[in-house]
């Protein structure tokens, strides 16, 4: 970052006019001064002053000023090797009045940007005013980011060497020598991972989830496999690879001051990997020299660190340094290295894994992209096997917590006893995990499992946990647990009041108010994440949750329509709907959205099981059957089992329900329901007349 002059503008600014689609942008010099004549905040254009330019290659970005100390970056950049101006969004038409558009939160400098690329920032955002006093100690990233405060350390180097004292760490906070490679990494990671922030950066914070939450392999921000899909920059996928398990270090391949490689093309992995194994013609079967000229084909890099372009032009590479896998894009249709990168992309996906056999043989190690893309359809079988993987060691812990963050849908005693092992895990990110996705059987047991971690050495579980026991009865707590909970949840609401600029933000402390049984408090700060971004329509569901608990159905009923009509392959909304529908006694309404999440959520036994309901009530019984035989088919030991038998005994078909009410017995017996069921069953045959 710095300031807009001669020296830093790289971009056109001789009367240039850009334009793309709608959008039209003049640039152009006034008295010294750099503008842009472009669509404004209202939709309407308008001259605006640019004050700062960010980044220099491979693309440059301008920040323009803005009421309420607001610094926003143009959607509109110029590519530094092309020499022209570029749109940041092609085929993308973004009104004004959305979170995008580059007068809005989604280009807002203060919150997106600032922390990464200026030091010591202070971000200021008042909530009450909706503004900001962003402040820095030097505009872009400085020696102070990374070390910490200098000014001892100045006062040390001062002193003539021979009379320097021995002080630990030459007077610096933060030791970067002499370090292992895990601190290393997450010393880099505050900026160099997609996360959540906690509030401005502490370097005497010394554990990376004291200052963030890192994200873990989120569908819309990773491939199942672990690919990069989103911005997420280096962190994420980094601590996915057998170079972080192996001490490997960032430092090993960049410089960590101008972020250079260290070697250039192969000579970079040959620092640690012998040449006459890894680059000869038996390993990549691929030539070295192509025409005349060095061919990438043999690159490690090619096959593993495929790249993908972010800002259109910003080729990045994925980090997880990852063995080619043509077979995981046919089973589960992630990318693959050999159709990336321009290499092999006119060929088929079955050409490559073809060659993938033909070169190192048909044996394949199982991948935990397969059952990670299990549970995102979430499939009954895939429980299992996600708890097997966020119990074992061997995979990296981003691997596992994001397998507790799919079992969270699976409700039982197994997960129950998975994530209660996970809460005890050395890994923070794995604890934040099952914090936020265990789903207990009763308030009692969300105490004895949780409690605890209301004293967790690290910042963020402790935050979780006590967002997690929000709102519980405080006759479950010991009066120590009591008084940890409302310092912690004073902490979180800290937090969170940080990133109020963000809908999460809002959204978060809505939760917790709707917890705590503060409806007043939740809405206001529902409708606080929807101001921010109307498509953020978590906010939205939630509200509307609230509202149908309040008793105001209609405004629920609405918001749900809202979220359907901008996303209408939200399933899960289209369940929401229906069932509430169904609260609303319009049950023939309630049948569309109910079958709209049936057949997104095919897996889903719960919403057949509804659809069942719904569908028996209207007396369309064969459907009805069909919904509830569906449920049982995909659980077949749930106690839901009763809804079929009940369905088979109002048909009249008591010889149906009698196998039905014999599996209740047989899978649940500890339940007198099964029992009472096929008793009654028995007595009604027993006096219905024999054909």
């Amino acid at each position: 970052m710095a300031v807009a002059s001669d020296s830093t503008v790289v971009g056109d600014f001789n009367d240039t006019v850009f334009e793309y689609g709608g959008l039209s942008a003049r640039f152009y010099r006034r008295d010294g001064r750099y503008f842009v004549h472009t669509q404004g905040p209202d939709g309407e254009p308008g001259e605006f002053e640019i004050a700062y330019t960010f980044g220099v290659e491979p693309l440059q970005q301008y920040l323009v000023p803005f009421p309420g100390g607001r610094l926003q970056s143009l959607t509109i950049a110029w590519d530094v090797e092309r020499g022209q101006w570029f749109y940041l969004y092609p085929g993308q038409d973004i009104p004004s009045d959305d979170w995008l558009h580059w007068t809005r939160g989604g280009q807002n400098w203060n919150g997106m940007c600032a922390e990464c690329h200026s030091t010591n920032l202070k971000k200021g955002y008042d909530p009450e005013t909706q503004t900001f006093s962003t402040s820095w100690s030097e505009i872009d990233v400085s020696c102070e980011a990374c070390h910490g405060p200098g000014s001892r350390h100045v006062v040390w180097a001062e002193i003539p060497p021979m009379a320097r004292p021995e002080v630990e760490n030459y007077g610096l906070l933060i030791r970067t020598a002499g370090i292992n490679s895990r601190d290393q990494v997450e010393l880099c990671a505050p900026c160099h991972s997609r996360r959540t922030e906690l509030g401005d950066y502490d370097h005497t914070r010394t554990a990376l989830m004291d200052n963030q939450v890192p994200t873990v392999l989120e569908e819309q921000l990773y491939f199942a496999d672990g690919q990069i899909l989103e911005e997420v920059y280096v962190y994420g996928s980094f601590i996915q690879s057998k170079m972080f398990r192996n001490d490997v270090r960032c430092s090993d391949c960049h410089d960590v001051h101008s972020l250079k490689l260290l070697e250039e093309r192969n000579e970079l992995c040959l620092q640690c990997h012998r040449a006459d194994t890894y680059d000869s013609y038996d390993h990549h079967f691929h030539q070295k020299v192509h025409e005349g000229r060095p061919s990438d084909g043999a690159l490690c890099v090619k096959c593993h660190m495929a790249e993908r372009p972010y800002m259109v032009i910003d080729y990045r590479a994925d980090h997880s340094i990852r063995v080619p896998r043509p077979d995981l894009t046919l089973e589960i249709g992630v990318p693959n290295a050999c159709s990336q990168s321009g290499c092999h992309d006119d060929k088929s996906v079955e050409w490559s894994a073809d060659y993938y056999v033909q070169w190192y043989g048909k044996a394949k190690k199982p991948h935990y992209g397969t059952i990670l893309a299990a549970g995102r359809d979430a499939s009954p079988a895939a429980q299992e096997e996600l708890i097997r993987l966020s119990q074992d060691d061997l995979y990296p812990a981003i691997v596992r917590a994001t397998a507790l963050s799919l079992l969270g849908q699976y409700p039982g005693e197994r997960s129950t006893a998975a994530f209660n092992r996970a809460l005890q895990d050395d890994e923070p990110i794995v604890r934040y995990t099952a914090v936020s996705n265990f789903a207990p059987a009763s308030a009692e047991q969300l105490v004895e499992l949780v409690a605890p971690l209301l004293f967790d050495p690290v910042r963020a579980v402790r935050m979780q946990a006590a967002t997690r026991l929000a709102g519980v009865s405080e006759g479950l707590l010991k009066p120590y647990q009591r008084e940890a909970l409302q310092e912690t949840l004073t902490e979180y609401q800290v937090a969170m009041e940080y990133s109020l600029d963000f809908s999460f933000a809002g959204f978060n402390l809505g939760n917790l108010y709707t917890n705590l049984g503060d409806g007043e408090r939740a809405e206001a700060y529902y409708k606080t994440a929807i101001e921010i971004d109307d498509l953020f329509y978590p906010a939205k569901a939630n509200l509307a949750v609230l509202y149908n608990s309040m008793g105001r159905n209609d405004e629920a009923e609405q918001l749900l329509r809202e979220i359907l009509e901008v996303y209408p392959e939200q399933h899960e909304v289209a369940y929401s709907l229906g069932l509430l529908l169904g609260e609303m006694d319009r049950y023939e309404e309630a049948v569309e959205y109910l079958e709209r999440a049936a057949q997104g959520m095919p897996e889903r036994s719960r919403v057949h099981y509804n659809l069942g309901l719904v569908q028996q009530y209207l007396r369309r019984l064969s459907r009805a059957e069909a919904a509830l035989l569906r449920a049982v088919e995909l659980e077949p030991e749930n106690l839901d089992l009763y809804a079929l038998a009940d369905h088979y005994v109002k048909s009249g078909e008591l010889r149906k329900a009698l196998p039905v009410a014999e599996r209740m017995v047989e899978t649940h017996p500890e339940s007198s329901v099964g029992r009472d069921v096929k008793a009654f069953i028995e007595r009604a045959l027993q006096s219905t007349p024999q054909d």
